[in-house]
């Protein structure tokens, strides 16, 4: 079997003789030369992935001022930032929204802002003592101002990434983009070929201390990240860098429409060619890495998986799914994901990025465990109304509205002859109607886009629709969208009195 050792290739970077391709070039070289041919003939393989990474953050020491203070609680451009940890040390993380612009500016902005040279505005409340007496603080500092500016990441990189679509009848707005009724769309994530676990995924190179690349600086792993699930190849990485050298060229805000900041981020990694079985590692194509096409309209932890599909399949631009060819879009982005790689190629060639041996392995098991909830919140079918008159849209008007006074109720959904769900009509609707005396059926008034909920939702997610879309009362449908309750706001504000 070839092999070669770790200070063999950081030699050859040094006198500028190391053999260095990307991850997206190794596999046509293993078919061609077969992997100990390879691992005669390449040294290093870079990787890269640029994408969301909401999952970032940054310590950032002020220095003492005079007098001293103890910060209790910091904006930073109006973004607040966690100041629990010392006097002058705070914790921005990314994903922080603004108080004056919301989530269209977070802390991510506020590291873009930094990294791009800008001035950014400080207003820290102080918690008065005897050897920090000052109360508040208001300042203008840049990045070079800051005495520490050290990016601490809990979960990048990770190894591949669920892609999401949407079977509900309503938009949402989720950390996977806007995803479109109807499996109306299909979003997905990670650079797949180019991906820096997907080329190791058995951790033979990539360990704590392994040296990496970072938002354009030199970073290292720090251990394994938050939810690292290796048994289900969905392991993550923990990170660290100085955010005083890195670029803005690859460390980037964005807002996810309706849902908030995150923080894009290029990470890349190295990986020796030490033997055979890395040879064999970094051969993987995108047709290698498969991941489930889960459905974000089930509003549940333990969504549906709809199909296996690779990523070969996924950037080709359509999907199968339930018969129809659905649209799939990448949300990160891969011609950066190449830049990444080659940047730190040019680097390696260069002999300015020598590889870092690992000072111990990363667990190749991890725990992903859902919360351990002692308090269950309910489901709509355990506050819905059973008691729910439903109309035909061929009745009179007068007909419904002699229902609504002589009900208890101001909604009436309007169903089709076998029960299910096709418009709804208020109190207000009849009133009008009423008033006007013009229409004389339901089917001229009623409200034909209609909000419903399901039994075993959570009332949560019924409150925040009957919020985003002002209105009072949702139809509670079973799996056949036949109506079997209703619920309203007089429901969920009797409930939510109960728990205060």
């Amino acid at each position: 079997m070839q092999e070669k050792s770790l200070s063999e290739i950081n030699e050859r970077i040094r006198d500028g003789s190391a053999r260095v391709v990307t991850a997206e070039e190794m596999p046509d070289l293993v078919d061609e030369l077969g992997p100990a041919g390879a691992v005669r003939e390449v040294d290093v393989v870079t990787t890269g992935t640029f994408g969301a990474m909401c999952s970032s953050g940054v310590f950032l020491n002020l220095g003492h001022s005079d007098p001293p203070i103890k910060i209790a609680r910091a904006m930073l451009n109006k973004v607040e930032a966690y100041g629990g940890v010392a006097a002058v040390d705070l914790f921005l993380g990314a994903t922080q929204p603004s108080e004056d612009r919301g989530i269209e500016y977070g802390g991510a902005h506020v590291m873009e802002d930094l990294v791009s040279g800008k001035q950014i505005e400080v207003e820290a409340q102080g918690a008065p003592t005897d050897c920090y007496p000052q109360r508040e603080l208001e300042t203008c500092l840049r990045l070079e101002d800051f005495n520490q500016a050290i990016m601490v990441n809990p979960r990048n990189a990770y190894q591949r990434y669920n892609a999401a679509t949407n079977s509900s009848d309503r938009t949402m707005y989720t950390y996977m983009g806007t995803l479109l009724p109807g499996f109306g769309n299909i979003h997905y994530s990670g650079a797949g070929v180019l991906s820096p676990i997907s080329n190791d995924p058995n951790f033979e190179a990539i360990g704590i201390g392994t040296r990496i690349f970072l938002g354009g600086a030199q970073g290292y792993v720090i251990g394994p990240g938050t939810q690292h699930n290796p048994q289900n190849n969905f392991s993550t990485l923990m990170v660290t860098g100085d955010m005083k050298k890195m670029s803005n060229r690859f460390l980037r805000a964005a807002t996810f429409h309706k849902y908030g900041p995150s923080l894009y981020l290029g990470v890349g990694i190295p990986i020796p060619i030490l033997n055979e079985k890395l040879a064999r590692s970094t051969a993987i194509r995108d047709r290698d890495i498969t991941v489930p096409v889960v459905d974000y309209g089930i509003p549940r932890r333990d969504r549906p998986s709809l199909r296996m599909v690779s990523y070969e399949d996924l950037k080709s631009g359509t999907i199968e799914l339930n018969g129809k060819e659905v649209a799939s879009s990448s949300l990160s982005s891969f011609q950066m994901a190449r830049e990444v790689a080659r940047t730190l190629k040019e680097e390696v060639e260069k002999g300015e990025f020598l590889l870092s041996q690992a000072v111990e392995p990363l667990s190749g098991v991890g725990s992903a465990r859902p919360m351990k909830q002692t308090k269950q919140s309910p489901n709509v079918g355990d506050v819905m109304s059973r008691d729910v008159v439903t109309v035909l849209e061929d009745i009179p008007v007068e007909k419904a509205a002699k229902l609504i006074v002589s009900g208890s109720f101001d909604h009436l959904p309007v169903v089709s002859k076998d029960g299910r769900l096709m418009g709804i009509i208020t109190a207000w609707d009849i009133s009008k109607a009423v008033a006007s005396g013009k229409p004389s059926r339901i089917a001229e008034i009623m409200t034909r886009r209609v909000h419903s909920a399901r039994l075993d939702e959570p009332i949560e997610l019924a409150a925040r629709t009957l919020d985003t879309h002002s209105i009072s009362a949702l139809p509670v449908v079973d799996k056949e969208d036949k109506v079997i309750g209703m619920i309203t706001s007089n429901h969920l504000s009797r409930l939510f009195a109960r728990r205060r």
